[in-house]
């Protein structure tokens, strides 16, 4: 069983605004076969699914990211030993997320990391993305403002793709359950913030290694990591899509 979660820089830096290549897609799939991110110049948003990396743009359409694209933040693994179950009820995002919280805690697995691909016909999904934006040192909050859109998909069968990471490596990566979600017609998708389903099939691998891979551009020495605000970090990665 492949243990490892394989990550691109930080979200600090991200949230920072360091949005240039610090790894191409080919190079990420090398190292997991779902996940999350965006690309340079936060030029939409990435689900990593089956193997196939997928760029969500800001309305809403999907296309297949080519592996040359520049790839500033992300998370990666494999579904090695996954546990697979299926659950059923009335879901909104913070009923999921406390659904898969019990799941993890079953495992032992709350200070562990865990990813996740979720599969079902989705009443709602309430997501964004946001066209680029060609910059440095602007924070991603500020960029958000400028760029993203929102959007909803009713009554479609896609998949959701997901990582956790625990309170104590939050500003690595968002504490607690990220989503993006892409149709299975592979052509609509985006960050998820919130949505209704009833039943899925669940696939959730836990992770107890990591490996980050950091920018070796020098102009990554200039941004201050610690000065990233926790609330803005959970209001463009976690929030509402405002």
């Amino acid at each position: 069983m492949d243990a490892n979660m394989y990550q691109v820089s930080t979200l600090q830096a991200l949230a920072l605004g360091y949005t240039r290549a610090v790894v191409t897609v080919g190079q990420l799939m090398k190292h997991g076969e779902a996940g999350l991110g965006t690309f340079e110049d936060v030029n939409g948003e990435m689900i990593a699914i089956e193997g196939i990396c997928y760029r969500a743009m800001e309305d809403g359409t999907v296309e297949e990211a080519g592996d040359e694209r520049g790839v500033p933040f992300a998370a990666v693994a494999r579904l090695d030993g996954c546990r697979e179950f299926e659950i059923c009820g009335d879901y909104d995002m913070a009923g999921l997320k406390a659904e898969l919280n019990n799941r993890i805690e079953e495992d032992f697995g709350l200070n562990s990391m865990h990813i996740v691909e979720i599969s079902g016909t989705f009443e709602k999904i309430f997501a964004r993305s946001e066209a680029p934006y060609r910059s440095h040192h602007v924070t991603l909050k500020k960029m958000l403002e400028t760029t993203q859109t929102s959007f909803e998909f009713s009554d479609i069968s896609g998949s959701l793709v997901g990582v956790y990471f625990p309170d104590y490596m939050d500003g690595i990566n968002a504490a607690g359950w990220h989503l993006h979600f892409v149709s299975d017609s592979r052509d609509k998708g985006g960050h998820v913030y919130e949505l209704k389903m009833k039943c899925a099939k669940v696939r959730l691998a836990k992770k107890t290694n990591i490996e980050i891979q950091l920018p070796k551009d020098p102009a990554f020495d200039t941004y201050a990591l610690k000065s990233a605000s926790e609330q803005e970090i959970k209001q463009v990665e976690q929030g509402d899509g405002k």
